[in-house]
């Protein structure tokens, strides 16, 4: 039996033997993500099957007969976070006997985090890794019917299955996987071991999925993939993620499209003039460059120089001055010194980024990083952290003060940090924007007018 077939039986059965378990009420099912974008699109296919199944939903474990932690497992605080949620449970597991406890996604696909949950948590039921998902609905049933522990860590599944059920978390912004895993193996990253290798979806189950979303009236469409500069290297049609963007461009509707994740050493000059020519892509580059020192990028493993990196931005600066770039940066990888760090800072005050996420480096067990004896300081690390926060404030205050005066298109998110009669919402260059307005512009675009701007935020108002 394949894959797709067995999951598809597993939902009905469960689907009908729902009213003899709980025969009171439909139950309800609480699911909780940890981590990036591509866990909460993952556990929006997890809801779309438990919907499926005759589950309904709660934001309250207390009133769950189903609890499904989604993890992230690329730094250790996360994990010891999910541990810490998973040992809360154990009280609910006492009061509700029947309570069924599922750990999945990223934790779950490393055999010394399974072994953990084996043995120390108990109350936990079922747990799955990134590569069974569809095997969910046979791992429940086998918990309700059976009542007994199981546990799936499949190797990778080459599969992508498509046409599964969806519940959206939001109501005008989707995220649409384009591609899964990563061929990159940077040294600090433990991904590529959890999430397995590169994997395109076809552009036609892409763009069916992008109309259907447009026509239901989504705003706005994120692309997501560990490396979508990658996307179509895998796939038997002639297209790479230049071209996906332009075939989306071209669907009719009112809408505009972001993606992530993005890695330099596949980020071309075609990529960024095709977001310049474009009309629905957002005129803004998250493009991670980590550390600004060679040295420190060759121990990353991350297959391209300073240099390479400033040829793209050079190239969308000259071409649009205005053009958005973010980046993640590393603080603090294993032996980075000072000349290292000054390297970094250098990067900063050249590109000028609108907006920076930056961390102080965690190890990471099981990435070849983890085995580099680090003689750093964390005090060191912590002043450079410091440091760079200072001067980016500054910076990213300087930069958006280019859009006072102007107007920007903004999608209105919700209300702002003043609180009744103000709205907050994102441009297309991904700033926030600060506004006054009625909460019933919620979901759409407006237009604002820029009168102030922030190291934060930009502020305006509404032109009629």
């Amino acid at each position: 039996m394949d894959a797709d077939t067995q999951y598809i039986e597993f939902v009905e059965k469960i689907k009908n033997l729902l009213p003899s378990v709980y025969p009171d009420s439909p139950p309800l099912a609480h699911i909780h993500s940890f981590g990036c974008q591509q866990n909460e699109s993952d556990s929006e296919k997890i809801k779309g099957l438990l919907a499926d199944m005759g589950y309904g939903f709660t934001d309250d474990t207390n009133n769950a007969e189903l609890i499904i932690y989604n993890t992230c497992a690329v730094r250790e605080n996360a994990e010891l976070k999910v541990f810490g949620n998973i040992g809360e449970l154990k009280h609910l597991k006492e009061l509700n006997p029947k309570l069924v406890i599922g750990i999945c996604g990223c934790m779950a696909q490393q055999e010394h985090i399974v072994e953990k949950i084996r043995k120390t948590y108990k109350q936990v039921d079922m747990v799955w890794g990134t590569f069974a998902l569809f095997s969910m609905p046979k791992l429940l049933h086998e918990v309700l019917t059976e009542r007994k522990r199981v546990f799936e860590i499949s190797e990778s599944d080459k599969t992508i299955h498509e046409n599964i059920s969806t519940v959206r978390n939001g109501a005008f912004k989707a995220s649409v996987p384009i591609m899964y895993g990563c061929n990159n193996f940077c040294s600090y990253c433990i991904v590529p071991y959890v999430r397995g290798r590169e994997r395109s979806r076809s552009s036609e189950a892409i763009i069916d999925e992008i109309k259907g979303l447009v026509k239901d009236g989504y705003r706005e469409i994120m692309l997501l993939g560990q490396n979508v500069n990658s996307y179509g290297k895998d796939l038997d049609e002639h297209i790479n993620f230049s071209g996906l963007l332009k075939k989306i461009d071209n669907i009719d509707g009112n809408f505009r499209v972001r993606f992530m994740s993005s890695h330099p050493k596949d980020a071309t000059f075609e990529l960024v003039d095709t977001i310049i020519e474009s009309k629905k892509i957002c005129k803004h580059f998250h493009l991670p460059i980590q550390s600004g020192s060679d040295r420190i990028l060759s121990q990353m493993n991350r297959n391209y120089t300073s240099e390479d990196y400033l040829k793209i931005i050079e190239h969308a600066r000259n071409k649009l001055p205005d053009f958005s770039f973010s980046t993640d940066i590393i603080v603090g990888f294993p032996n980075e010194n000072e000349e290292d760090f000054q390297k970094t800072m250098d990067i900063i005050r050249k590109v000028k980024y609108d907006n920076i996420y930056s961390f102080i480096y965690s190890k990471r067990t099981g990435t070849k990083a983890a085995l580099i004896e680090d003689k750093t300081p964390q005090e060191e690390k912590t002043k450079h952290m410091r440091t760079l926060l200072s001067v980016q404030r500054e910076i990213a205050t300087e930069r958006y003060k280019r859009f006072i005066g102007r107007t920007l298109r903004v999608l209105v998110d919700g209300e702002g940090k003043k609180g009744a009669g103000h709205l907050s919402g994102k441009s297309d260059e991904f700033i926030i924007v600060e506004f006054n307005g009625e909460k019933k512009l919620i979901g759409k675009f407006v237009e604002v007018e820029i009168t102030a701007a922030h190291n934060w935020a930009l502020e305006g108002n509404i032109i009629n």
